[in-house]
């Protein structure tokens, strides 16, 4: 305990070198949490909001926007298919389930989805207050929709065309709030849920002229994509290459379009992770140079705790619990920052509608980043620890 306490106090007597050394070491240790986090996070972020889902059909165009505007809601759809082709794919021997899915309306920047209550239980979702939609112009919707729109059941409000906001309003079809959803960490939080009729007769109570008029919108009626889960995984052999080749949509697998956009967006996590490892380094070229210099300087004081009986071993622990000190708390600063930043990015994705990260997680990989911070701490002080270890009394007492 003498010497923990030595070692604190020797760290502290140059305040200004043991401050630099802490937040060169911290920076590091929090880029590490940092990227081990939101790593972790989207991971699971995508997991969740891919479980079940084995393919994803839609109008032709690129794969990868199908997922992210049919699975996630990060982008605009490919465009829309005939409602009919839809249908024709639940009579298929491969198909399990399909829930179809109609975009094209907002509300404050959260997506409208006509659907099925089939993709609420999909992600095991529950109420949180009132009941599901049980006729063509209620809805439900998200715990994030709910929290930022101030919305409640009872209420009434009127979407806007388009995705992106600023369209014009359907002022005459208002929906009115059935139920809450209870947070759920999917995508289910942010988004506005109703009857797929619903989003039919919006748009077709807006372009219709007149009755006949009427009938021939809802003999053209389309969705923008179904959701498919497969009776048996050799399904995923064959069914997309008999949509891709036999019928005018596209089949898109959710785990091979999510795997491409996570190896391009590894370029700028690489980025990132040589940063940390070039701040860890500087740190620990820091660190070595303060404690070896802390050897030179304190030759008298290392002099006087040998003559008073402290052994060699006691005089090399005194530099390596310095050392620990730093990354114990580098360790706690560093984690600390990463969260904070983690929730930071989180509060800002959740302003833009994406996808969910920030809350406070303790992946098993961050038990990396103390013994990441251990391993720099000990290779920066085992030099100069031996150093002092090995010099004899006699050499310490000589002028210099």
């Amino acid at each position: 305990m003498k010497t923990i306490a030595f070692a604190w106090r020797y760290l502290w007597s140059r305040p200004l070198a043991a401050t630099l050394n802490l937040l060169l070491l911290s920076l590091g240790l929090a880029s590490v949490t940092f990227l081990l986090l939101v790593s972790h996070q989207i991971n699971r972020a995508f997991e969740r909001d891919l479980a079940g889902i084995d393919v994803v059909v839609g109008a032709k165009g690129s794969p990868m926007q199908l997922i992210l505007s049919g699975v996630f809601h990060l982008d605009v759809p490919t465009g829309n298919v005939p409602l009919a082709a839809v249908r024709a794919l639940e009579s298929h021997p491969q198909v399990a389930k399909i829930i179809p899915i109609s975009l094209g309306d907002s509300f404050r920047g959260f997506r409208v989805v006509g659907t099925t209550p089939a993709y609420i239980s999909h992600y095991d979702a529950r109420l949180a207050q009132g009941a599901l939609w049980s006729r063509p112009m209620q809805a439900v919707i998200g715990a994030q929709v709910a929290r930022q729109t101030g919305l409640k059941v009872g209420d009434t409000f009127a979407g806007t065309h388009g995705l992106g906001g600023g369209g014009e309003v359907h002022g005459q079809t208002p929906y009115t709030v059935a139920g809450v959803l209870a947070p759920g960490g999917t995508v289910l939080d942010r988004l506005v849920l109703t009857a797929t009729e619903s989003v039919w007769k919006v748009h077709e109570t807006d372009t219709a002229l007149d009755e006949e008029d009427q009938k021939i919108l809802e003999e053209e009626r389309e969705v923008t994509l179904a959701l498919i889960q497969y009776k048996t995984p050799l399904a995923a052999v064959t069914f997309p290459r008999y949509i891709n080749s036999s019928t005018d949509m596209q089949a898109a697998a959710p785990a091979l379009e999510i795997t491409r956009l996570l190896n391009m967006v590894g370029v700028g996590t690489d980025v990132l992770r040589a940063l940390a490892g070039v701040l860890l380094l500087t740190a620990a070229l820091s660190v070595f140079i303060a404690l070896w210099g802390a050897v030179r300087e304190r030759r008298a004081d290392l002099a006087l705790l040998r003559m008073l009986g402290a052994p060699p071993r006691k005089v090399a622990g005194l530099l390596l619990c310095e050392a620990l000190w730093l990354a114990m708390l580098a360790t706690l600063l560093g984690v600390l920052a990463g969260q904070g930043l983690t929730a930071l990015i989180g509060w800002t994705l959740q302003l833009e509608k994406s996808v969910l990260i920030g809350a406070l997680s303790w992946p098993v990989e961050l038990i990396s980043v103390p013994v990441l911070a251990l391993g720099v701490a000990l290779a920066s002080a085992l030099l100069p620890a031996w150093e002092a270890y090995r010099v004899s009394v006699f050499e310490l007492l000589q002028p210099k």
